[in-house]
């Protein structure tokens, strides 16, 4: 949150400062009821839904609408305002409300809506960050599937010797490197194509989508040129175009459905929601013959005889005597699930972090 003050009619706002001045007269004010004016007041002129005031007043704090019904009557009370007329704040019935006096900033006098403009301006820095902030969140990840892949597919016991340990560190490397870069085309097609609405909304399953084909089309034509090169012979058909397009689709659209009104708080609703859709899609990609990472190295591990890797256990767990299709059907959902809900989850807390500064 800007550390300025803001002026309407006879107030001041200072969110820094954190003091509402009716003229030289400090206003008593509740703490999370001042952070609800503020939000009103920044975006002046601007509908703020149930929702926003959910995500960046209470943050996270699971709440009725009545909670909120009570903090606007509460405002409204102490800056004089009446409902049935509003000079201050108005009610758009089911969706939220609007800051409707005149407002400017205090240490300048520019208008509110005039920062607003700025604000636009700087729209592409922001859609930057957001994708840095998914980005993160894919490369945690691969983080966590390395682990668990590395463990797994390790071709002996991890005490013995540094041969499996080797494996583990290889595996945690390649599968980070990987979610890293699936993270860059989702988040920041996702981040991208919010430009196009205020918040989240169906262009995010497009952006995500866009994002993955891109990034997943180079990866595949990029990795069997490099083993053709360095072999003489590709490993085949591993993670492509489609799995990335599949695979961004779901995370935009737990994106999506994160920004729609619901019951829980937005973090834990956005990860959950994506890894619903991200396991459905995950689950849906080796149906349609494609392959994920754990299919991928699956395939690396079958073209070269001599390989050390082996993830047969993780088949054995499934009655599989390899890693077969049941076997990739599972971790292709729990891969997906657990990319499109970390890479969502961190560009929601992305988002909440760059609101404070906006």
């Amino acid at each position: 949150m800007a550390s300025g003050s803001y002026r309407f009619d006879r107030f001041t706002l200072d969110p820094h400062e954190r003091q509402l001045r009716d003229g030289s007269k400090l206003v008593d004010i509740n703490s999370r009821y001042l952070d609800a004016l503020a939000l009103l007041v920044r975006e002046q002129g601007r509908l703020v839904s149930k929702e926003r005031f959910l995500d960046e007043v209470w943050r996270g704090v699971p709440v009725t609408d009545e909670a909120l019904t009570q903090c606007i009557k509460t405002l409204r009370r102490q800056l004089g305002d009446d409902a049935a007329r509003p000079h201050f704040i108005e009610t758009v019935p089911k969706h939220g409300y609007r800051f409707i006096a005149p407002v400017s900033v205090a240490d300048g006098g520019t208008p509110v809506a005039a920062k607003l403009e700025n604000r636009a301006g700087r729209s592409w820095q922001y859609s930057l960050l957001l994708g840095a902030g998914g980005t993160i969140g894919g490369g945690m990840a691969g983080l966590i599937g390395g682990l668990i892949y590395g463990f797994a597919g390790a071709s002996q016991p991890l005490q013995p010797g540094m041969g499996a340990i080797s494996v583990l560190l290889v595996l945690l490397c390649l599968t980070i490197l990987v979610a890293l870069i699936g993270g860059i085309g989702v988040a920041f097609g996702i981040a991208l194509a919010g430009r196009l609405s205020r918040y989240w909304g169906p262009w995010s399953i497009a952006g995500g989508a866009a994002g993955g084909l891109i990034v997943g089309a180079l990866t595949k034509l990029l990795g069997i040129d490099a083993f053709n090169l360095l072999f003489g012979q590709s490993p085949g058909d591993i993670t492509g175009a489609m799995e990335g397009l599949i695979v961004g689709a779901a995370a935009g659209l737990g994106a999506w459905l994160a920004a729609r009104p619901g019951g829980m708080p937005r973090l834990r609703r956005g990860m959950a929601l994506s890894a619903v859709t991200g396991g459905i899609a995950g689950a849906l990609i080796p149906l349609l013959g494609g392959k994920l990472m754990a299919g991928s190295l699956a395939l690396l591990a079958g073209s070269f005889p001599n390989s050390r890797l082996r993830l047969d256990r993780i088949g054995h767990l499934f009655g599989e005597s390899d890693f077969g299709p049941v076997s990739q059907i599972v971790t292709g959902a729990l891969e997906c699930g657990l990319f499109a809900a970390c890479l969502v989850g961190a560009m929601i807390l992305a988002r909440r972090s760059l609101a404070e500064v906006a």
